[in-house]
Formats: C-alpha cells, structure tokens, sequence
C-alpha cells in the first residue's frame, strides 16, 4: 500500500482493493434494511442528490475486515501527521480507537454506502461526527466507470494560505480505493507546518447507477 502520495497530494490511491465480485456483493447491501442503521436522503438536507445508508453493527465481514485491515498503516501515517502538528496522537488499532470514541458516547459505526443515480451528486463537505475524529477516511468505488454509469468523478478541493483553492479531481476504476483526510493535512510552507483543509464531493452522475463504499474510522454519537 503506497501511501506517499497522501503528503505530496493529499490522495492516495488504492488500486483494486476489491474485486469485481466483491464490489456487486456489496453495492447489492444497499437494498437490505436490515443491515443499516440509518438512510439519509440528501436532498431533503440540501446535501446533493442521491442518498446513504450507515451500516448497523455487526457490520458485514468485508466492511470489518477493509476496517480493520486498513486502520493501522493509515493509523501510522496520522501518527506522523499528528507529531508535525504538535497534536495528541492516535491508537494503534481500531478496537483502541473505537473504545476511545466511546469514552465521548461516539458508539454508532461510520461506515457507509452510497448511491447515485442519473443527476446524483455529492456537494463538498467534510465527515466530521463528534469531538473525537480520526484524519484520514477511505472511499471505494463499486461500479464501473464509462460501462455502470458516466460522469460521477470524485472531486476534493484544498485551501491554500493566500491563494485561491486548489481543485483535485479523481477517477478510481472498480474497486479502486481513494484515502484521503477527513479534514486537514500537514504541509510545511515558509513559515514552518500548517494545516490544509481539504473538501470531497462527487460531480453530477451523467447517466446509470454508481455505488460507492465509504470506510470512516471514528464513530458518531
């Protein structure tokens, strides 16, 4: 896993984290109740077009599993992160960072599904649940670019101190993973390390149907 481009770019790249069967098994979960704990319909919320669903514990073996399995190379990098900031640092695994959400009543899981239809899309944001807020987030495409839907690019913008916003624009293939920061990054500028807030969205989806698997580490109250 080649995360170096999370400090020259603010993105990684995770290619086919999952395979093809894989993702249809986990894009089929959005139609099973039962798994979810909540569905937000974003429009009713100004959010965009399209809607989410947070999955309920015990979450599906896969979404535990990519949790888990990613936490702690992702857990190392905010680590460095969190030392060039002069800020605490996190725990090593997720069992420690979820016992220390729970410390401040975040108990509900994080994890998400997401789907778009024709015109769907995702206004930028950041997914920031409580007090307690690990940095880095990963999104998994589970549809196939240019064959399931059209448009639908994942899109970030970053701040940058005195100048106008920077504009990242990525096109994961099926089962691409993107690992970026829930809020902000460390980059060294002439005055020594500062923050760059950074904001993801999805542009318009052109035509057909795109999933997307959204892995957060921290969980919300």
């Amino acid at each position: 896993m080649d995360l170096r481009t999370l400090d020259t770019e603010g993105i990684a790249r995770i290619p086919a984290l999952l395979t093809p069967g894989e993702c249809a098994e986990t894009a089929a979960l959005f139609d099973d109740d039962d798994r979810f704990r909540s569905t937000v319909v974003m429009a009713r919320h100004a959010f965009g077009e399209g809607s989410y669903r947070y999955f309920a514990d015990p979450l599906p073996d896969l979404v535990q599993k990519l949790r888990e399995e990613l936490y702690p190379p992702l857990a190392r990098v905010a680590n460095d992160w969190a030392a060039r900031l002069g800020e605490p640092g996190h725990p090593e695994t997720l069992a420690e960072l979820r016992a220390w959400c729970a410390q401040a009543g975040q108990t509900r899981p994080t994890p998400l599904l997401l789907r778009y239809g024709p015109g769907g899309h995702n206004r930028l944001h950041q997914d920031v649940y409580g007090d307690r807020t690990f940095p880095l987030q990963v999104s998994v495409l589970l549809d196939r670019p240019d064959v399931d839907f059209t448009g639908g690019e994942s899109v970030f913008t970053e701040q940058v101190p005195r100048q106008q916003s920077r504009a990242i624009v990525e096109r994961p293939g099926q089962g691409d993973a993107l690992v970026f920061p829930v809020r902000y990054r460390p980059v060294r500028g002439a005055r020594g390390v500062h923050r760059r807030q950074l904001r993801h969205g999805v542009s318009a989806v052109r035509s057909g149907r795109r999933h997307v698997l959204g892995i957060i580490f921290h969980d919300a109250p």
